[in-house]
């Protein structure tokens, strides 16, 4: 049987994320502190907690309800502009799960492009920026060429995962061009980027679900 993600595959993904940005907020914080306003940390902290506190009353509604309202929670509670690019992420990718209750992997592509495609929109970002993009990018190609090759969801979510971590580990070395880091210009190089960071835990945090859901499928 194929694997897909379910609703109660979303819901989990959203209370671990919850969980490990509450783990890694200082990390995030010290991030921030090196090239923003050190706030990322405490931002996403609290917008995914009350994502959590939301979650129960979620269990019976589609995935796509579940995505419009976590990226409402988004907007009203995370502060500076990781509110508002996240939020679109999660609004943008509810659109694109409208009417599904399970998400194969052409559903999964097209939630993160669509999600991708309003940050890039909202923002104004492009890889290579130093933002968020450089890890989801990578990821959605990753599972593009995943796709392509018919390669099964489990395999393809980890190669996604592994691309995110490696675009994640580029903003090192790269200059900012978008955002508060890109005031600092060339000595914005050699810091990872915390906005990479947080969405690489995000991606992350569906994998490790996805696999103690289904097992380590290829």
């Amino acid at each position: 049987m194929t694997a897909t993600l379910s609703e109660a595959t979303v819901l989990a993904w959203l209370s671990r994320s919850a969980t490990v940005l509450h783990e890694q907020r200082d990390f995030l914080v010290e991030l921030d502190s090196e090239i923003g306003d050190a706030d990322h940390g405490i931002n996403m902290d609290r917008g995914f907690q009350k994502v959590a506190s939301l979650l129960p009353g979620l269990a019976h509604e589609d995935i796509s309800a579940i995505l419009k309202k976590t990226g409402m929670a988004l907007i009203s509670t995370v502060g500076g502009a990781s509110g508002p690019l996240y939020g679109t992420f999660f609004l943008r990718a509810a659109n694109a799960a409208s009417g599904k209750q399970e998400l194969e992997h052409a559903d999964v592509v097209a939630l993160l492009r669509a999600g991708i495609e309003g940050i890039r929109t909202l923002g104004k970002a492009q890889p290579g920026d130093k933002t968020m993009v450089d890890s989801l990018q990578p990821a959605l190609e990753a599972l593009e060429q995943a796709e392509a090759n018919s390669m099964a969801l489990p395999g393809a979510l980890r190669k996604a995962v592994q691309a995110a971590k490696e675009g994640m580990t580029a903003t090192v070395a790269m200059i900012a061009r978008k955002g508060r880091a890109s005031y600092l210009g060339e000595r914005s190089a050699g810091h990872q980027d915390p906005g990479a960071t947080s969405a690489y835990f995000l991606l992350k945090s569906l994998l490790d679900v996805f696999e103690e859901q289904t097992g380590k499928e290829t």
